[in-house]
């Protein structure tokens, strides 16, 4: 059966699949990525694992993958297959895809882990059918993927859709980006959980805590929540002037609080419009298998277009 490998490299972890060409997941595998034995090390374990993956499906399905995608954080120059800077893994300049091609024998895809989880929730699905569309995670940080029929706009030099570091509050905190009053120091899991620990006086309280709250009416919760839904809403509208998108999904860590996000939050970008058409605001669908989907469509997309060439006379 002809597969491809999809690889999901986080800050912490791995997640793992060999996907059909229909995009079914033929077998799923994690791993810890090892960070804290250093970045050479995190290339190593990535390319064992990946090394383990091919031989499974060489084992299973009697040959090997016919390509691999990868996903990775941080700066990714995805046009000459470089990991270029991870904060988390703490890695610089590793030519991934050439290392991962070596090993494996076989063509590889590099992205950006953001825009990989982007392109599989618009091809299959919160975005599905949408011609236009903007892909929010709210995590530890907020990233985006600009969606144009059926891919994803990487930009010129790999930062479209860094919708995080939109200045929302002029003069605010400061971000680790070097500027101020960036949307993701306040509307992102991580910064939410950091506030709400600090009003609630519990260290170890996080965003879904602070969502809880507000379901049971904490003042100081709502206040919170408030006030982060109203900075998002302002970024949003920003992405939405420039981009002008059908559907804006919204997933990551703090789109799991439900409704009691996207309540206030359709009810905050519908405020803030004036000319611009308000798109649909739909939570992902895919959850944490988004990246593993995404890294195999990138494989399967690079078939193609290998396959494509040649076909060329």
């Amino acid at each position: 059966m002809r597969h491809v490998i999809a690889l999901d490299v986080g800050g912490t972890g791995m997640k793992a699949a060999l996907v059909g060409a229909d995009g079914a997941l033929l077998h799923r595998a994690r791993r810890a990525t090892g960070r804290e034995r250093g970045p050479d090390a995190v290339v190593a374990g990535i390319l064992d694992f990946a090394a383990e993956l091919r031989a499974h499906g060489t084992e299973r399905f009697g040959e090997g993958a016919a390509a691999a995608g990868v996903a990775v954080p941080g700066i990714v120059d995805e046009t000459h297959g470089v990991a270029a800077y991870s904060a988390n893994l703490g890695w610089r300049d590793v030519p991934l895809r050439a290392l991962l091609a070596e090993r494996l024998g076989a063509p590889v895809a590099l992205g950006h882990d953001v825009r990989t989880g982007g392109l599989a929730e618009g091809r299959l699905g919160a975005g599905r059918g949408a011609d236009r569309f903007l892909f929010v995670a709210l995590g530890t940080g907020i990233a985006g993927a600009i969606g144009i029929d059926g891919r994803v706009e990487a930009g010129a030099h790999g930062f479209a859709g860094e919708i995080g570091h939109i200045v929302v509050r002029p003069g605010g905190p400061p971000c680790p980006c070097g500027q101020r009053g960036c949307l993701e120091r306040f509307a992102s899991a991580a910064a939410v959980s950091e506030a709400w620990a600090r009003a609630s006086g519990t260290p170890d309280a996080d965003a879904a805590d602070c969502a809880k709250a507000v379901t049971s009416g904490d003042p100081n919760a709502v206040r919170i929540w408030q006030e982060a839904v109203d900075a998002l809403a302002d970024g949003l509208v920003t992405g939405l002037t420039l981009l002008d998108p059908r559907t804006l999904v919204i997933g990551g860590g703090l789109a799991e609080a439900g409704e009691t996000l996207f309540t206030p939050l359709r009810d905050a970008v519908r405020r803030r419009v004036t000319f611009q058409k308000l798109p649909e605001i739909v939570p992902a669908a895919l959850g944490d298998t988004a990246g593993c989907l995404g890294a195999g469509l990138l494989a399967w997309d690079l078939l193609d277009t290998t396959d494509g060439k040649e076909d060329t006379p």
